[in-house]
């Protein structure tokens, strides 16, 4: 594994008041906080899984599921690779037939997939040095730079409730 890999839990899934944007929020151990777009869909298949509850018929990462462990694969992590034009790209990392395969992934596939399978998820040091933030973090000292990449979410994050980040409840928060 690569060493500029850092493990994350997901702190919580949000759902926005004003809008249909959901975001799965990681968080390390250094309680630095990555939050991702993902679809209602994909929010909803995450929390299904967070929660344990079961489906009359099996989603489609239910399926995927299903289908690596009949080819014989073994699943070993998930991993938040690169943000490129605010876009943020994972893998999905396995043995199959002694070879290492990393199948390039959406985030929130990647995850609904790592919830399932019970692997650990982890986000690279690049990413998360770019896109990650800090409850506390004093956003007034940030560079031009910074405070561009931050556009992409400073909406979405005004309209969302964040007083409870952090704080791990029973069950993941709507966005």
């Amino acid at each position: 594994m690569d060493s500029d890999l850092i493990p994350v839990s997901i702190d919580s899934i949000r759902v926005s008041l004003v809008s249909p944007h959901r975001i799965v929020v990681l968080k390390d151990s250094d309680d630095r906080f990555l939050p991702i777009w993902i679809g209602p869909f994909e929010a909803d298949a995450i929390s299904i899984a967070l929660q344990g509850n079961q489906v009359a018929r099996p989603l489609t990462h239910d399926l995927l599921k299903a289908i690596i462990h009949e080819v014989g694969g073994t699943p070993s992590h998930i991993a938040v690779t690169e943000l490129r034009d605010d876009t943020f790209y994972a893998q999905i990392v396995m043995q199959l037939n002694n070879k290492r395969l990393e199948l390039d992934s959406r985030p929130s596939d990647a995850i609904a997939l790592a919830v399932r399978l019970q692997i650990p998820i982890y986000v690279s040091e690049d990413v998360m040095d770019k896109a990650s933030i800090r409850p506390s973090q004093n956003q007034e000292n940030a560079t031009p730079e910074e405070d561009e990449k931050l556009d992409a979410f400073r909406d979405l994050i005004e309209d969302l409730d964040l007083d409870g980040l952090g704080k791990g409840g029973d069950s993941p928060k709507e966005e």
